[in-house]
């Protein structure tokens, strides 16, 4: 079976785009801006529209043309270009130690429920 490409790796611009389309799976422009400035509401629907157009030249982003208005969904899993994201962070910042990678996640602040579900998965893990 060949190995699906590795996605290109998103800008944090980009990245808030997915955060905001991956929840609604595939959606126009226009809705996308609608989640998008509920947060940032400096940011125009034409500056979406752009960056959209730009992810879905990169591969970011997969595009249905069948209707007058474009509808837009992630051409990759939230899951699969997370990992992605975390294996490169990993291997720039922590000597490819997760070890590493997950103390300095923990030392950074984490709320006790946070914690608490972290132990719950590792208890888990264990059972297993």
């Amino acid at each position: 079976m060949a190995k699906s490409p590795t996605p290109p790796k998103p800008t944090p611009a980009e990245l808030d785009l997915l955060q905001a389309l991956w929840p609604l799976g595939a959606a126009t422009a226009r809705l996308v801006h609608e989640e998008i400035v509920k947060e940032r509401p400096e940011v125009t629907y034409a500056t979406v529209l752009r960056l959209m157009q730009i992810m879905h030249g990169k591969g970011l982003l997969i595009r249905d043309e069948s209707e007058r208005s474009h509808v837009y969904a992630p051409a990759h899993a939230q899951e699969s270009l997370q990992t992605n994201l975390l294996k490169d962070l990993m291997q720039r910042a922590f000597a490819g130690s997760a070890k590493a990678l997950v103390l300095a996640a923990l030392k950074s602040g984490i709320s006790k429920k946070e914690r608490d579900e972290i132990e719950q998965l590792l208890k888990d893990g264990d059972e297993q």
